[in-house]
């Protein structure tokens, strides 16, 4: 798929549409830090946290829970990707093991029916396994 024009398009797009939005946050955080400079302070759990005493703090405080937040999903996102791709290549192989397990029974099935085949229609001496072939002195 990721070999078809239309589709390496596609992901050009998508590329620089994430480019721009990231380039539009960080535009946006910069205009939010460089305006807010009152007095503030974050309290979690009841408690105060420290180093924090202006409002781009606080923002900024915010911007690393977000940023935080962000990988954490994306990192479970790219594990259930990775173990429904490992469960999609086990079953395919589950079926192709299955598959080729199929194709030697028959040929193992048409192997004994020409074994019999030809032990009907050999000299017993040829046919019967357990017997030795008698040699001339």
């Amino acid at each position: 798929m990721p070999d078809r024009p239309d589709c390496r398009e596609e992901i050009l797009r998508m590329v620089f549409l994430g480019l721009a939005l990231a380039v539009a946050a960080i535009v946006v955080a910069a205009a939010v830090v460089m305006d807010n400079t009152g007095d503030a302070q974050i309290s979690a759990f009841g408690d105060t946290v420290p180093g924090v005493t202006a409002e781009w703090q606080v923002f900024l405080a915010g911007a690393v829970v977000a940023i935080l937040f962000m990988a954490g999903t994306t990192i479970a996102a790219f594990g259930f990707n990775r173990s429904v791709r490992v469960r999609r290549e086990l079953r395919e192989l589950r079926e192709e093991h299955e598959e080729s397990i199929h194709t030697l029974e028959l040929e193992k099935r048409q192997l004994q029916r020409e074994l019999a085949r030809f032990r009907q229609a050999a000299p017993p001496s040829v046919a019967e396994p357990g017997r030795s072939i008698p040699t001339s002195r």
